[in-house]
């Protein structure tokens, strides 16, 4: 049996956070484990309220897994308080995990900065470098380059502008272009244009969170990492291509839809 642990905030109407990143590990059919960084009062509709969860709670919970169920690979998504960064980082250290998928919460949908300065500075400097991907979509790639990002060539641009302090994979995703849809797998001297076709839908609430943590059940699986993004891309397509109907807003993705019934 693989494993794979995510770290990450959470959302009681199950599209987005770690109970999408749970959904997401069962439908590879791996062993999901969790650590929450912050309880999060969050719908289709967007969020209301926000309580982090002390350092102590987050180390002692990150200690109980490492030290039990050592995990394949692990998906880091919503850290929004610099305590809690410095406690990740220091455990990633101490137990050198392999396979990190980092998925960089920085932007809202509605494109509010939602980290602290010196939160930010902390997730770029010393815990970004410790990923072996990282998974941005294009707001967050303009927090870490620099510069807006309006086409294809905007964004090998930035890929390039952040390989210059990140020597990992980084994926930049594509959803936001206003003429395309296509992913970018960028590694210095490794570009990978993965295409992609809009789905006409509104219904794509955790459609990132679920990225991710696809990406980090393939690589616990022991695929390279190109065929664990383009596995994940697929499976995230499919999701969002079954039209699930949920909620007032922004409706969820459908992580089950290649699950048989019993």
């Amino acid at each position: 049996m693989y494993k794979v642990l995510t770290i990450a905030g959470t959302d009681p109407s199950g599209g987005a956070g770690i109970q999408a990143d749970l959904k997401s590990f069962t439908a590879f059919k791996t062993y999901g484990m969790s650590v929450i960084t912050a309880v999060v009062a969050q719908n289709t509709c967007g969020v209301s309220a926000i309580q982090n969860i002390g350092p102590e709670i987050v180390e002692a919970q990150l200690d109980a897994v490492f030290t039990d169920i050592f995990p394949d690979a692990v998906k880091i998504g919503m850290v929004s308080s610099l305590t809690t960064i410095e406690v990740i980082v220091k455990k990633l250290k101490e137990y050198q995990p392999k396979n990190i998928v980092l998925d960089p919460v920085m932007v809202s949908t509605s494109r509010h900065r939602l980290l602290q300065k010196e939160a930010e500075e902390a997730l770029i400097k010393r815990l970004i470098p410790l990923a072996n991907i990282i998974t941005p979509n294009i707001p967050e790639a303009e927090v870490l380059c620099g510069f807006p990002i309006e086409t294809k060539d905007d964004m090998l641009l930035a890929a390039k502008q952040i390989a210059n302090h990140y020597h990992g994979h980084i994926l930049l995703t594509g959803g936001h272009l206003k003429d395309a849809c296509d992913d970018l797998l960028y590694h210095p001297n490794e570009i990978h244009w993965l295409p992609g076709k809009r789905i006409d839908t509104n219904h794509t609430h955790g459609t990132g969170c679920t990225l991710s943590a696809a990406i980090a059940a393939g690589l616990a699986k022991g695929n390279t990492i190109s065929v664990a993004v383009e596995t994940a891309k697929n499976y995230v397509t499919g999701a969002l291509s079954q039209g699930l109907n949920l909620g007032k807003g922004n409706g969820p993705i459908d992580h089950c839809y290649s699950i048989s019934s019993f």
